[in-house]
């Protein structure tokens, strides 16, 4: 695998582009360490197979977040061309970018979830959609653009007097809108590295709510792991995570963000196909607390490389 030529490719259109970028520079770094020969490409969708190309690339390490690295459009572009890529295939990638269609998943294959509703503002009208949601949902609630990563986009609506303004807002992103009932518990993260669970992260960002800044704020977030959670609760996490990766037909890595109720029952809000891999990312600080280091976690994801990943 070191004699091969890897590209990370990074950036893009995606409203997460500046983390990507941060992501595969940090990507390519670790691995160059370890002897790998790889470099940081900037995607231009356009040409994006000519460039690859040009740098006589064998491997992609996939570091984009968002549109085109997260939902099945690179993966059907590699697997066309006959270039192995890291991380989940086409299908994984689709269904993990939209938030509704992942949440049928996980009801149809019994994965705990919070309760939602989808609506479709190309279908309904604002005002059926506001009317739909106050008699159905009690407050608070979650808005959440159906593809859109990285938190860009959710509202927590707490009143009824801020929902129109929320709604508004979510629809910028995507005609698809999905309405969650809001979990008043802790918040959880899962890693699950070759369908294998890395230890429990607890998130607790110090504004109450864990968004775009908490995220990609260095010290604006505490992550406790091992989560301080007893063992049952920890292995039921992690069975959750796993399950989800099965079902899914995940390969590499993925990220399984939980919510727990009142009390204390945890429930699959999303999965992330391509987890941040910067200095406050999560993936890396559950790799770490089991003794594995940034550049073999890498290393890992890199050898997950391959085709065929319908």
């Amino acid at each position: 695998m070191k004699d091969k030529q890897i590209i990370v490719l990074m950036g893009g259109p995606s409203k997460e582009a500046e983390v990507s970028q941060r992501t595969g520079q940090a990507i390519a770094e670790a691995l160059v360490s370890l002897g790998y020969k790889a470099e940081t490409l900037e995607l231009v969708p356009e040409q994006v197979l000519q460039d690859i190309k040009a740098r006589k690339g064998d491997i992609v390490f996939n570091a984009l977040h968002g549109k085109f690295g997260e939902d099945g459009a690179l993966q059907g572009l590699l697997e066309m061309a006959g270039i192995p890529y890291t991380g989940s295939g086409i299908m994984a990638q689709a269904v993990g970018m939209n938030k509704k269609i992942s949440k049928d998943v996980f009801v149809g294959s019994q994965i705990p979830t919070a309760r939602a509703v989808s609506y479709n503002s190309e279908q309904q009208s604002e005002a059926q959609i506001l009317e739909h949601i106050k008699a159905n949902f009690t407050y608070p609630v979650v808005l959440k653009p159906a593809t859109q990563g990285s938190s860009i986009g959710v509202v927590i609506v707490r009143a009824e007097a801020e929902l129109e303004a929320a709604v508004k807002e979510a629809l910028v992103y995507d005609h698809i809108l999905v309405v969650e009932q809001y979990l008043d518990g802790r918040e959880f993260t899962v890693s699950v590295l070759d369908g294998k669970a890395l230890p429990v992260i607890e998130i607790r960002p110090h504004s109450g709510e864990y968004d775009y800044q908490s995220k990609y704020t260095t010290g604006a977030t505490d992550y406790l792991v091992p989560a301080p959670i007893d063992e049952t609760l920890t292995a039921k996490m992690q069975a959750i995570g796993e399950a989800v990766y099965s079902e899914l037909q995940c390969s590499g890595v993925i990220r399984v963000d939980i919510m727990t109720n009142e009390a204390g029952e945890p429930f699959v809000l999303e999965y992330n196909t391509v987890p941040g891999m910067t200095a406050t990312s999560l993936v890396p600080k559950a790799a770490r607390a089991m003794g594995m280091d940034f550049p073999t976690l890498c290393e890992k994801i890199l050898l997950s490389a391959g085709l065929g990943k319908f």
